[in-house]
């Protein structure tokens, strides 16, 4: 049995997507997504951010292993959020939900960082 959301895609797939809307909520802060996508993105945000407040060289390679390589976007994580959050124990994100959406009744949410 799977411990993760499946997201109805492949493998590949899945992961460009979970990895572009961890990019997005890095970048600015907040994303208007689906609930499952938004509580499996929370998991890599909070795992980017812990990455970047440990600071290390293979934490660095390991968030750019997840967010292709993107450097703009890893910097502002080891740089920037990393000295925002110091002092914070996890729960860097919070969800919150907005209404359904008008195609097929999928409850959105907004995850932003706290």
């Amino acid at each position: 049995m799977a411990k993760y959301r499946r997201i109805n895609r492949e493998k590949s797939i899945r992961r460009s997507i979970l990895a572009s809307l961890t990019k997005t909520v890095i970048m600015n802060g907040s994303v208007v997504t689906t609930e499952a996508r938004a509580k499996e993105v929370r998991k890599f945000v909070d795992k980017m951010i812990t990455y970047g407040k440990r600071g290390t060289l293979v934490s660095r390679r390991k968030a750019l292993a997840f967010l292709n390589n993107d450097n703009e976007v890893v910097s502002k994580i080891f740089n920037e959020l990393a000295k925002t959050y110091e002092n914070r124990n996890g729960g860097y994100t919070r969800i919150l939900k907005l209404k359904e959406r008008v195609g097929d009744d999928a409850l959105t949410v907004k995850l932003e960082l706290v």
